[in-house]
């Protein structure tokens, strides 16, 4: 069998050539997101960074810990409280203490030389080199974090140039590459949550790469923020943690739980993420499409090899010695494509992982590990792969009788057997039930990436399975007008897409799959982005809205305190927290919430509330949405606040889930030590809506605080922001498209190889050369629209699940339909198909039509 198998590859070889390249690729593609998937896996080892040179770092708790009767839980808390002044004076006793407070400070360096700081002599021009970033009054303006100057050496810090500050107008600032040029004796602007004044900088240190810093005198740094952040604790680490106590809520951080203090400490790993998410995903889908691309391919090389088969049988071949050839041709394919694609893996990996970093879809640092696992698993995926893509084509082969040796017409017969249709039934079935149970069950989990990114799948097996028996109604449709068209050329299309309907269906499924994940992908990120606008813009009625701009930032305590003033207006001030619920006595849950005044809430929002009343909300209740377990208003939850602790609020209102960004409401009193970090503004009926824009964009200007108004909040936060989602869409598509072109280019080559004979018989007849070349890229295009047309029905059905799915979570908003990316697929696909059609015709053409009507294969 073996060698008959070479024998049969090397005389058929162009039958072979295409799964050998779309395998290969396919297998390359799942090594090198393999290598860089497997690097995902553990972030990279960081040692203490602001504390390394601290014997003993004492902080407040960070973490929620729940004893429940299956252990205990933990949760980051998203606002863990200051260390108490009783506690430092305590651990005072043991040995010296630093107190370290961690406050934004904005750097603002004036560009001119007769620009003047409020009080103060002249300050120096920039040198060349400032940074780009300028402020609204043409300043250079870094934003930067402040600390104590003593709680330097922590780190350590060093000086290179100049002093420590002695005064409260001294500071001291870290320097980094590409940063502002910022040297000792420059005068600048800080703005501090205590206000803006003028500093001069007395000294400067080298920075470390976590963060840019600048250093206060220690009593500056007490008057701008009393907090005590962590406490540096020159002592034994045993006495200290005895000197606390059991119950304390402090944390003893020593050795490499240090970094515990450091700013972010979880930032690598929570940015290695969305790399392994989309590694994962983009894996997944090319195993998707390799494995489906070479069924297809061997299921339409064992329909064009009846005759062959039949002449075997003829020979005395048995069914089970044809089934067994087919599959060791599949095994060699499988062999020699994955040992080439893990090859291509190899090299392709670390170009991935650079394009990755550039696009911003991975962190700087990122880089390839030591694992080979990847490339084994890919081989013999590829391998696997190969061999069940060929077991229906083997059974399919085994069942050829001896007479197929005398066929001799074109029109494909019994293509659907029942195992088959059994097949597409049950698969359609479960694509269209899952769907259909969870729009029952839970609609939110349709709306996860998980599930729109697999969910197309099995429709999409289910219509490739069905595809020759849908393939003679689409194509007769999509060739209804050229066949009434003046000239053959266009019943000629129809009548040999209705017969061929195995060549047919081969073309089609690549495009059917490429477009179904294209419509639905695109087309599902663009429709939800689109609902949480339109819920954004239904639920935000102030006329400007104030944000920080930078996550975890408050805004500045003086625009606060002069908005709140602002005469003819109603002023909603917010902040952002958490709270934790525990569900079943299992599992912590976090939620996002706003701390508000329920008085002003409703004049700046409108909110979906499906129970309960928003003005009920008080020191004593909480507004939840759908998704929580206790959703009777009136009954009570036990929740733990941003600081952990642990409160028995009253639900007041419940609100539609949406698409998850309606989250849940407290009052200030419950917000965990949380900052204002925005502000909505609602000019009052009958006041001058300049005047109260001129006096917010006054306080703005005077504190560094950008003011936007309404629709400038909901086109920055609209559809279309988040490039990364779009980037890595298009690595997800790019990859398919690619196995897609490969697939469809060696089908058409092969069916077009396989027709020499009708064309032949077609010049014979008396049509030139280039009306015969017209009739075979018609044919291919033709076969390209029947895939469009039935990747578009599942890219549909998925859309409208996804519709179905926002309108019962309470968002009415339209579906986007990925007009453009459709159009460039379906354009992409048709002009490959015409070339791969038209340029084997062309090149058989050359020989005399005599020589090939009487050709045998």
């Amino acid at each position: 069998m073996l060698m008959l198998a070479l024998s049969g590859m090397r005389t058929r070889w162009i039958t072979f050539v295409g799964s050998f390249v779309a395998l290969a690729l396919g297998v390359g593609l799942i090594a090198a997101t393999g290598l860089a998937l497997a690097a995902t896996f553990d972030a990279p080892e960081r040692g203490p960074e602001r504390f390394a040179a601290a014997p003993v770092v004492v902080r407040a708790a960070d973490h929620l810990r729940v004893d429940t009767p299956t252990g205990t839980r933990s949760k980051p808390l998203d606002h863990p409280g200051p260390v108490g002044p009783g506690t430092a004076d305590r651990l005072a006793a043991l040995g010296r203490t630093v107190a370290d407070r961690t406050f934004p400070a904005v750097v603002t360096a004036p560009r001119t030389d007769t620009e003047e700081p409020p009080s103060g002599p002249a300050v120096k021009k920039p040198r060349t080199g400032a940074d780009p970033r300028k402020s609204r009054t043409g300043q250079d303006a870094e934003a930067r974090v402040g600390h104590p100057w003593e709680v330097a050496t922590a780190a350590p810090y060093r000086l290179t140039s100049g002093r420590a500050p002695a005064a409260p107008g001294e500071v001291v600032v870290t320097t980094r590459p590409g940063g502002a040029p910022l040297r000792t004796g420059d005068r600048v602007l800080v703005r501090t949550p205590a206000g803006v004044a003028p500093r001069t900088v007395v000294g400067t240190v080298a920075g470390r790469g976590f963060e840019d810093a600048v250093f206060f005198t220690d009593d500056e740094a007490a008057r701008i923020s009393p907090d005590i952040d962590a406490l540096v604790v020159h002592a034994d680490a045993t006495a200290v943690r005895r000197a606390l106590g059991p119950d304390s809520g402090m944390d003893v951080l020593t050795g490499h739980d240090r970094r515990r203090a450091d700013p972010d400490p979880d930032r690598d790993a929570r940015a290695l993420v969305s790399v392994n998410a989309l590694l994962g995903t983009a894996a997944g889908i090319t195993l998707f499409v390799s494995a489906a691309v070479v069924a297809s391919t061997f299921s339409f090389a064992v329909a064009q090899r009846r005759r062959e088969f039949g002449l075997l049988r003829t020979a005395g071949a048995t069914p089970g010695q044809i089934r067994r050839t087919v599959c060791a041709e599949a095994v060699l394919v499988g062999v020699l494509a994955s040992a080439a694609g893990v090859w291509l893996g190899a090299g392709a990996a670390p170009l991935l992982v650079g394009r990755m970093t550039e696009a911003g879809l991975a962190p700087p640092w990122f880089a390839l590990g030591d694992a080979s696992w990847p490339l084994h698993t890919a081989f013999w995926t590829g391998v696997f792969v190969a061999t069940a893509g060929a077991l229906v084509s083997c059974h399919r082969a085994g069942r050829t009788a001896p007479t197929e040796a005398l066929r001799e017409a074109a029109v494909d017969s019994r293509v659907m057997p029942a195992s088959r249709w059994a097949a597409a039934v049950l698969v359609l079935l479960a694509g269209l039930g899952l769907p259909a149970l969870a729009l029952a069950v839970d609609p939110g989990d349709l709306l996860g990436r998980k599930s729109y990114i697999t969910r197309p799948m099995l429709l999409v097996v289910g219509f490739a399975l069905l595809a020759p028996v849908l393939v003679r109604p689409v194509g007769r449709l999509l060739t209804w007008l050229p066949a009434r068209l003046p000239g053959a050329t266009g019943v000629l299309v129809r009548e040999n897409t209705a017969a061929g309907v195995r060549r047919t269906a081969a073309v089609a499924a690549p495009v059917l799959i490429t477009v179904a994940l294209a419509a639905t992908l695109t087309g599902t990120v663009a429709t939800l982005e689109e609902a949480r606008a339109t819920e954004a813009r239904t639920a935000t009625t102030a006329d400007f809205v104030v944000t920080s701009g930078q996550e975890g930032r408050p805004l500045a305590p003086a625009f606060v305190e002069r908005a709140r003033a602002v005469e003819g207006a109603v002023v909603s001030v917010s902040r952002s927290t958490a709270v934790t619920v525990l569900e079943e006595d299992t599992a912590l849950v976090t939620s996002e919430a706003r701390a508000v005044d329920p008085a002003r809430l409703a004049a700046v929002s409108k909110l979906p509330v499906t129970a309960g009343r928003l003005s009920d909300l008080d020191d004593d209740a909480i507004v939840v949405n759908e998704e929580w377990l206790t959703t009777r208003v009136g009954d009570r939850v036990t929740v733990w606040l941003g600081d952990g602790r642990k409160a028995s609020l009253r639900i007041a209102a419940v609100l539609a889930t949406g698409t998850g960004d309606n989250g849940v409401y407290v009052t200030r009193r419950n917000a965990g030590g949380a900052g204002v970090d925005r502000i909505d503004v609602k000019v009052a009926e009958g006041a001058d809506r300049r005047a109260v824009a001129a006096t917010l964009h006054t306080a703005g200007a005077a504190t560094g605080t950008r003011v936007t108004t309404r629709a400038e909040w909901l086109a920055a936060n609209g559809p279309g922001t988040n490039d990364q989602t779009r980037t890595g869409l298009r690595m997800i598509l790019g990859i398919a498209l690619l196995c897609t072109a490969t697939a469809l280019a060696n089908t058409l080559v092969m069916a077009t190889s396989d027709r020499v004979r009708d064309l032949a018989v077609l010049r014979l007849a008396g049509a030139t050369a280039p009306q015969v070349l017209r009739l075979v890229a018609a044919e291919a295009v033709v076969a390209v629209g029947v895939g469009a047309v039935l990747g578009g029905v599942v890219a549909a059905v998925n859309l409208l699940v996804v519709w179905g799915a926002l309108v019962l979570l309470g968002v009415m908003s339209a579906v986007v339909v990925p007009w453009g990316t459709l159009g460039l697929v379906v354009a992409a696909a048709v002009l490959l198909a015409a070339v791969s059609a038209v340029l084997p015709a062309s090149l058989a053409l050359r020989t005399r039509p005599v020589e090939l009507a009487g050709a045998r294969e």
